[in-house]
């Protein structure tokens, strides 16, 4: 076995008591600023809570298989698990990150060009059902299974074994370093991941309802298709019954000149 190191944390810290308090203080930070995201949002535009839930869910669920692949591949190793842990980490973060938006970009297209519609990203059908979310639930973890996946590999490339220990190596105090690992890099990094990603998988409004005079809701799309049917009609009733009259009066002019006269001669 090799050596273990003088500083670090040491195997099943990450699953020890103070590890598991502060993974669940972390998972409820991240995941709060999701809803102020949704406060953030414009009040047109402000998803219910029952679609929130939806589009947030699955991020979640996402985000637990990642921890503990992260978790479970960081206990595999003699070496010290959290800096092996922070380094999967800030992978996820970066190259990770790009691989999620290809994937989420990818199968929104395949669903779209297959008119899956209830597998689009955040459409869930009016009223919206929980079948359409179970679906889009599977393909987002098959997304995160692919980058753990590729992240994985990556691992394997020699030379991240240096990194490792000279990443964590200036801080003496193992509870301390399980802070900084588990709460306050984490904390920060899938503050920025989740509000990236909820705009990726969320629906799109890119068109918003307006108000006409009456206050009746008319989209622009239908007031366009209006205004194009009076300009393009042949003619108005008003200003044809204006000419017909004119007409029709010049007619009866002409009728009264045209008339002969008879006089009576006695």
């Amino acid at each position: 076995a090799a050596p273990r190191p003088a500083h670090g944390c040491g195997s099943g810290a990450l699953l020890g008591r103070f590890g598991v308090l502060l993974q669940g203080l972390l998972a409820l930070c991240a995941f709060s600023t999701l809803m102020l995201k949704r406060f953030k949002e414009p009040k047109a535009e402000r998803r219910p809570w029952r679609i929130w839930f939806y589009d947030t869910s699955k991020q979640a669920i996402g985000a637990l298989f990642i921890h503990f692949a992260n978790v479970f591949l960081s206990d595999l190793t003699e070496e010290d698990p959290c800096s092996l842990y922070l380094i999967n980490f800030i992978l996820d973060a970066t190259l990770g990150m790009l691989l999620i938006w290809l994937g989420v970009k990818v199968v929104s297209w395949i669903v779209q060009h297959k008119k899956y519609t209830y597998l689009v990203f955040g459409e869930y059908g009016d009223p919206p059902q929980a079948a359409a979310w179970i679906g889009q639930c599977i393909l987002y973890l098959l997304i995160m299974v692919f980058e753990k996946t590729v992240i994985s590999l990556v691992l394997l490339i020699p030379g991240w074994t240096k990194l490792q220990q000279i990443l964590l190596g200036y801080i003496p105090n193992p509870q301390l370093e399980l802070v900084l690992v588990m709460f306050v890099v984490p904390f920060i990094v899938n503050a920025i991941m989740f509000w990236v990603v909820d705009s990726l998988i969320m629906r799109k409004y890119k068109q918003k309802d307006t108000l006409d005079i009456n206050g009746s809701t008319e989209t622009p799309r239908a007031r366009r298709t209006e205004e194009s049917q009076v300009l393009l009609s042949p003619d108005m009733d008003f200003d044809q019954s204006e000419s017909d009259q004119d007409i029709s009066g010049l007619r009866g002019t002409n009728q009264k000149m045209k008339q002969p006269s008879y006089q009576v001669v006695i």
